[in-house]
This record gives C-alpha cells, sequence and structure tokens, in this order.
C-alpha cells in the first residue's frame, strides 16, 4: 500500500477539485514487473504525473532509453513525509528545471499491473495527475541520470507518442498511453481556450 496519507489526499481534493476517477489493468513481463517493484522503495504505490501548460503547450520529458522521437508528461513519487504538492514541484523541477504550480486535480487512476507469465502475481498502483502551469525557469533537466532531455511541444505532437509508445509494446508505456489519452479528453476545453488565446496574440 503507498504511504501517501488519506488526508493529504483529501486536502489536494478540497484545494483542486475531485478528480476523474479510472481503473485498468495492463499485462506486463517478469522483467518489466521487476522494474516497477524495484521503484518502490518504502511501500511506494504511486505517482504523481503533471501536465504542465505554457501558453498552448505543455512540458515533456524523455528518458535516457526512450526513442528519439518519444516525449511524455513528467512524473514522479512523492516521498514519505513530504507533501503531494512539494512532492509534484519537486519532481517537476528535478525533470524539467523548471517552477509549477498546480492548477486542477485531474484524475485518479489505479491499475493492476500482471504478470503476462503468471496472473496470479500483479502490482497495485496509482497514479495522481494534475494539471499545472509553468511558473518560470529554464527548462533544462536537474536530474540527467534519469531524464535525457525535457522540451515544450505541441498538442498535435502527443498522438505521435502515444503512436510510438504502443508499438515499442513494454507494457509501462501501454499504460502511458491510457493514462495520457484519458488525461488529454478532460483537457478538451484547456486546450481550446489555450489555442483560442495564443490565436489572438498572433
Amino acid at each position: 500500500m503507498s504511504y501517501l496519507r488519506a488526508d493529504d489526499i483529501a486536502s489536494m481534493e478540497d484545494k483542486y477539485g475531485r478528480p476523474a476517477e479510472f481503473e485498468t489493468e495492463i499485462e506486463m513481463t517478469p522483467n518489466e514487473l521487476d522494474v516497477v517493484r524495484r521503484s518502490q522503495k518504502n511501500g511506494r504505490a504511486h505517482d504523481l504525473t503533471m501536465f504542465i501548460f505554457k501558453g498552448n503547450q505543455f512540458l515533456f520529458i524523455a528518458k535516457h532509453f526512450y526513442p528519439p522521437d518519444l516525449f511524455r508528461a513528467p512524473s514522479g513519487a512523492a516521498n514519505p513525509g513530504e507533501s503531494i504538492i512539494d512532492g509534484a514541484r519537486r519532481e517537476a523541477y528535478e525533470e524539467t528545471g523548471v517552477d509549477i504550480e498546480l492548477e486542477r486535480y485531474l484524475a485518479r487512476i489505479r491499475v493492476k499491473f500482471i504478470n503476462s507469465h503468471d496472473t496470479r502475481e500483479s502490482i497495485d498502483w496509482t497514479s495522481h495527475v494534475f494539471k499545472a502551469r509553468y511558473i518560470a525557469g529554464d527548462v533544462y533537466p536537474k536530474d540527467t541520470r534519469e531524464i535525457r532531455e525535457a522540451r515544450f511541444v505541441g498538442f498535435d505532437e502527443i498522438p505521435r507518442f502515444n503512436e510510438i509508445m504502443l508499438k515499442v509494446g513494454i507494457g509501462g508505456f501501454q499504460y502511458r498511453v491510457f493514462l495520457t489519452e484519458k488525461t488529454m479528453k478532460l483537457l478538451q476545453r484547456d486546450i481550446l481556450e489555450a489555442n483560442e488565446i495564443e490565436s489572438q496574440k498572433s
């Protein structure tokens, strides 16, 4: 069970709104499950994912093992004893180099990662997904051990990133596509408004 506190989650709902709730199951190879398991220090079973707006673009990241043209929303974990909001801001800074402000609690996604070779083995995981706003800072990852690159991407680039992830065929990528597609539907109004504002500027 994740070490995130129920009262902290409740306070995030009070401040940023009740999120949409989703559930899914994703098959993973035993090796992929081992990767997830190694990330579960202190009983971690969650990630905080931030869709960071600046104008009509998102700030996305790429890890070192990603194909050259693949980027996705930054994510990470709150540390034990760290609030969700502090964890989200720290992770965004480490992965992108910028300061952010959370604006909306978009989604809470519960996923069961299932061993494709032995369905009796699984890991329960929860993603807490937020809309955030770029505040300041140069885009340059601070955690260069994990993050290869960060850059702003257009809304129209995201379907191509999803296609790349599905073609790679990794369970973790399949889950990121599920998360991204659900989130983009929740952000449709924000995307339209951002495009309209940017078109008025030009």
